[in-house]
C-alpha cells in the first residue's frame, strides 16, 4: 500500500517550480493542474481544486494539510526552503525528546499555505 497526499494549489505549475527550487523536487508526471512530483523517492501531488470539494489554504484562510517528512539533516532542508521563500518563524528547529528517542525537528509554511513539520527520526521507523 501507499498513501500520497495532494496539495491544493491555485497555479499547480508555479508551485511544482517552487517545489522543485525549494525541495529539489522531480517532476513524475504533468497534466496542467495536477501534476505528480517526488521529493527523495517520497511522491506527492499538486492539483487545483475546481469546485469539487476541497480548497487551498489560501481560500479557507488556515493551512488544509500538514506535511510530515523525516531526513537526515532537516535544518539544511527547512534552510534551503526558507531560502527559496518559505516562513521558517513559526517553529525553528531544534532537539526534542521522544518515546522513540532524541528527535530534532523543525517547521515551515510555504508559500502556497502548506505547513511542513521536517525531522530527523520518523516515529515509524525503529531504532
Amino acid at each position: 500500500m501507499q498513501i500520497s497526499v495532494m496539495l491544493a494549489v491555485s497555479d499547480a505549475p508555479a508551485a511544482a517550480e517552487w517545489y522543485a527550487q525549494a525541495l529539489g523536487a522531480e517532476q513524475l508526471w504533468n497534466l496542467g493542474s495536477v501534476i505528480g512530483l517526488t521529493v527523495g523517492g517520497a511522491a506527492f501531488f499538486l492539483g487545483e481544486p475546481g469546485n469539487n470539494g476541497w480548497d487551498t489554504p489560501e481560500g479557507t484562510g488556515a493551512p488544509t494539510v500538514r506535511i510530515e517528512v523525516f531526513v537526515d539533516d532537516p535544518d539544511t532542508f527547512i534552510n534551503r526552503a526558507v531560502e527559496a521563500g518559505a516562513d521558517g518563524s513559526r517553529d525553528p528547529v531544534r532537539n526534542h525528546q521522544m518515546p522513540w528517542g532524541p528527535h530534532r525537528q523543525g517547521t515551515f509554511v510555504d508559500p502556497f499555505g502548506h505547513l511542513w513539520f521536517v525531522g530527523d527520526r520518523s516515529p515509524l521507523q525503529r531504532n
